[in-house]
């Protein structure tokens, strides 16, 4: 993550329970040094957690914490999410029970 990626995340502000996360680069060699075109690399389901809202409210009005901070590595569902752009950085957006795990 490049420091331009993290003043751009800086400026967001999730609110409720969602999370703000930049997912990390595919790999763009093979084990054996073979370049890996594009098309063929696989979408990386691994994310580090850029910004996080304050949580959500149960039905009796208590506050509910997040269970991810600013800084995780977590594992992402294949598809779902809000795609977000700044600055030629690209974030996405999830729900904190969207979040399959937290990578330790």
């Amino acid at each position: 993550m490049s420091s331009a990626a993290a003043n751009v995340a800086k400026r967001i502000i999730p609110l409720f329970d969602r999370v703000l996360v930049q997912r990390v680069a595919a790999e763009t060699k093979s084990k054996g040094g073979i370049l890996i075109p594009e098309k063929a690399q696989a979408k990386t389901l691994e994310a580090t957690v850029m910004a996080v809202g304050p949580g959500m409210r149960n039905e009796a009005g208590a506050h509910i914490p997040m269970a991810v901070q600013v800084g995780d590595k977590v594992l992402l569902p294949e598809f779902g999410g809000s795609k977000l752009e700044m600055e030629g950085a690209e974030f996405q957006i999830f729900r904190e029970a969207d979040i399959v795990a937290k990578l330790e």
